[in-house]
């Protein structure tokens, strides 16, 4: 016989405990974490702006809802002519930042992007401080506008609750998509910029964990596609209805984690529950990934590798397409699952989601592989021999590549390449385990901020992106106005 429901009231559950006060009590210290926040900050607004000058179905869906729809006092959507509501413009910031995949990343036993992976959280966090800077009157609430200090601090502590959940917790190995974090996150962080008190916060956060998650099916063989460039966005709208609606005087679910039957822990997560291996602070902004080359996060070091060996077989003047036999490519357990495709790439997202497609562009190329090159109207996407060269390249895991990146003190993105030619001629193997971008390669702030200038002048002139540059490096950057930051970053229509 079935026994009834205990609806004895409850605390909150420790985990929303811990979001909560750290998103509103910890202080930020570490000079560091503020330096890369900058640093992030700028790579996620240059992401955008490559999104906008690369991406024709970018465009498709931004801007308002309905013709008509700009509002007045909204958020000025940097790169484009919109002012928009709150929630659409959280949305269209998140999925601008992350359309391409060429911004930040953090992997785990969950892999993501805590701006769009990390970064996505910025969609939320942007619309929301610059909505709340238009808002600001001498004599209204708030009393101030948000400042660029308070965005980064959002930006520092969104990336650490997304990224410290990330390193134990493999949402994906219960087919949930890593945005879950980014609504989790951001939800924590749009609370506290529209001062919303921490019990209004818990009330958000527990509605984030109860919502309906997304399938990881969209980042998956067979069904990969431009969902995965929008998710991001799609999340961080999501935050921001969810902290609104506790605003509006809703109630939330105090055991939404742990209660038998039908919370979180014992419906999607097969009974067991979050480990947080590290207590909150900012180790993951320091630690963060840059995507300073397009390729998907496990597969940057086989591009370099494949790079390496491009050049080697141009100095013996060998042709990758007349001379190569077979390609053996030894990765981490991630890369296997999230880019190890055969058969047909039916769109670009398939494509920046295929380490054999990556490598094969890079050998027949000569060069970098490029945003442009996984567009469906670029001439490498149709190009048969792209295919030919997929055909010979196999992929296995290397246990300690695997275990090497799950290593907190490591956190390597290892990939080797074997090519063998037609003659039965081994070339030396070449190994890369830290890619470009990586906090263990010195020149990594460097290369983000030449990514982030090319990237603004797509759309801005020189003149414009070197004040925003001069802004972001000077001393009264912190105490800006959110609303004149953005404001550098419009357009006319």
């Amino acid at each position: 016989m079935s026994q009834a429901d205990d609806n004895t009231s409850r605390d909150y559950d420790e985990i929303i405990d811990k979001i909560v006060d750290y998103a509103y009590d910890y202080q930020i210290t570490s000079s560091e974490a503020w330096i890369r926040a900058k640093a992030t900050l700028l790579d996620a607004l240059g992401a955008a702006f490559e999104g906008l000058h690369t991406s024709d179905e970018l465009w498709q869906f931004l801007g308002p809802s309905l013709p008509g729809g700009a509002v007045s006092g909204g958020f000025k959507v940097p790169g484009t002519p919109f002012q928009l509501d709150i929630l659409k413009g959280a949305f269209d910031m998140g999925a601008m930042i992350r359309y391409l995949d060429h911004n930040d990343a953090f992997p785990g036993a969950e892999w993501g992007h805590p701006s769009g992976k990390p970064l996505d959280n910025l969609g939320a966090i942007l619309a929301t401080a610059d909505i709340c800077s238009r808002m600001a009157k001498p004599n209204g609430v708030p009393a101030r506008p948000r400042i660029m200090s308070d965005v980064l601090t959002a930006l520092i502590k969104a990336y650490e609750i997304q990224g410290c959940f990330q390193i134990k917790n493999a949402f994906n190995q219960v087919g949930l998509d890593h945005v879950i974090l980014v609504k989790v996150a951001s939800t924590a962080m749009v609370c506290w910029l529209l001062r919303l008190s921490k019990e209004q916060a818990k009330i958000a956060v527990s509605h984030a964990w109860m919502d309906g998650h997304p399938l990881r099916a969209y980042r998956q063989a067979p069904n990969t596609g431009p969902r995965k460039g929008w998710a991001g966005g799609d999340a961080c709208m999501r935050a921001v209805h969810l902290a609104l609606m506790a605003k509006a005087g809703q109630p939330g679910a105090t055991s939404v984690l742990t209660a038998p039957k039908w919370g979180f822990y014992d419906v999607l997560f097969k009974g067991r529950s979050f480990e947080l291996p590290r207590p909150f602070g900012t180790w993951v902004v320091e630690n963060v990934l840059f995507k300073v080359n397009t390729a998907e996060g496990h597969g940057m070091t086989a591009v370099e590798a494949a790079l390496d060996i491009s050049n080697i077989m141009r100095q013996r003047n060998l042709v990758p397409e007349q001379d190569i036999s077979s390609i053996r490519v030894r990765t981490q357990k991630a890369a296997m699952i999230i880019i190890n495709k055969q058969g047909p790439l039916h769109n670009s997202a398939d494509r920046d989601h295929c380490l054999k497609y990556m490598v094969a562009v890079v050998l027949l190329k000569g060069a970098q592989i490029d945003t442009a090159d996984y567009q469906d109207n670029n001439p490498w996407a149709t190009d048969p021999r792209v295919e030919n060269m997929r055909s010979k390249i196999t992929m296995v895991e290397d246990e300690q590549f695997t275990a090497d990146y799950h290593d907190q003190d490591m956190r390597s993105l290892s990939n080797a390449l074997l090519v063998t030619l037609n003659s039965g001629e081994q070339l030396d193997e070449v190994v890369a385990e830290y890619p470009q971008g990586h906090v263990r390669r010195s020149n990594t702030l460097e290369l983000v901020r030449s990514k982030a200038e090319r990237n603004l002048g797509f759309t801005l002139e020189q003149d414009r992106v070197q004040s925003i540059l001069k802004a972001v490096d000077g001393n009264a950057f912190e105490v800006m106005p959110v609303n004149e930051f953005i404001d550098m970053f419009a357009v006319e229509e």
